[in-house]
């Protein structure tokens, strides 16, 4: 049983990874209706928080149905990463989360994110400060280490376990790999083994198929799985793999009138959420996934990627729907409505 502080999240519990530009509220809705079972925000600038920028700020918006929920934030002063947890904590998260993983540029190369793996004892004394910040439950999401040579991810998870934080996740790739070549999840097997560890231990990496989260569930003994890029435009991923775990069975994988629903609520929470614009654009990234396999689809999966207003989206997926045979209510109901 996982449980981080008074959050009970059962057995083995599947993570939604935070990930920039898409695991926003509308992506969100759609993983927890497939069955996620924690699910995060995307990452947050401390530095933004603090200078009350819009985007930043918006990001802050959470929605009850998606409990438990935990903010991530990201910087490189530890001042500021204080301040920002204390402006989070008000938003009523039930966690909050440190991001020490992200290797893009963008982020590392002003001291945030993966950066922190370059600088251990910085890193530590940031977390000691986001705990005493805030009554919540503060967790971690970190890689092995900055390269091959500084993998020190065993040593530095007892040093986060020993200053407050309460669950740990580790993807198995050092900042310089980013996201090349196989993860490597024998560290983070090393660190469940650790006697002295006690808080969850979650892996996060090429976790891509049900038979994978059970291999490496029984592999590493780790106490839950992260999801992220195989989850885009895949929202039932989560349902999948709890109904392997649960039965050893394969569960059949969604109709194609269960990907239009799917595609026409994520959209519209889209537009609603972004605007009829950015709306749109954003959600060309998902309609690959939510169609892939699907025989003859690609001159329309062409025209979902050009179609510029939420209109001519719908009445391309009406047009799918007639020509797989679909009744149009099957497709259109839409699984959230947000006030």
């Amino acid at each position: 049983m996982a449980k981080i502080g008074t959050i009970d999240l059962g057995n083995f519990p599947l993570l939604l990874a935070p990930m920039e530009d898409v695991s926003d509220p509308p992506f969100r809705a759609v993983c927890k209706d497939g069955g996620a079972d924690l699910m995060y925000t995307e990452f947050i600038s401390s530095e933004g928080l603090i200078r009350h920028a819009a985007k930043s700020k918006q990001k802050l918006d959470i929605f009850e149905y998606e409990r438990p929920i935990g903010i991530q934030l990201f910087g490189g002063d530890i001042g500021n990463m204080a301040e920002s947890a204390r402006i989070a904590t008000e938003v009523s998260p039930d966690l909050i989360d440190i991001n020490y993983g992200c290797p893009v540029k963008a982020v590392a190369c002003r001291g945030a994110g993966a950066a922190l793996l370059q600088d251990i004892p910085k890193m530590v004394k940031m977390t000691e400060e986001v705990v005493k910040a805030t009554h919540l439950p503060v967790t971690v999401k970190t890689r092995l280490g900055w390269d091959e040579k500084t993998k020190n991810i065993v040593e530095v998870a007892e040093r986060l376990q020993d200053i407050g934080i309460q669950a740990l996740t580790v993807h198995g790739r050092t900042r310089v790999q980013m996201y090349k070549g196989e993860a490597n999840w024998e560290l983070i097997g090393q660190i469940k083994e650790n006697p002295r560890m006690h808080i969850p231990i979650f892996g996060n990496g090429d976790i891509n198929s049900p038979e994978k989260a059970v291999e490496y569930k029984n592999r590493y003994g780790v106490d839950g799985v992260m999801i992220g890029r195989a989850a885009i435009g895949y929202p039932w991923i989560f349902r999948e793999i709890k109904h392997f775990v649960e039965t050893g069975k394969m569960l059949a994988p969604p109709q194609l009138a269960e990907r239009i629903k799917t595609v026409r609520a994520h959209l519209d929470f889209s537009i609603k959420w972004k605007g009829p614009k950015l709306g749109v654009f954003e959600m060309r990234r998902h309609y690959a996934s939510y169609f892939k396999s699907q025989p003859d689809f690609k001159p329309f999966r062409a025209r979902l990627v050009e179609a510029p207003t939420g209109e001519e989206v719908h009445e391309i997926l009406y047009e799918v729907a007639a020509h797989y045979d679909i009744s149009a209510s099957e497709a259109h109901l839409p699984l959230y409505v947000v006030g």
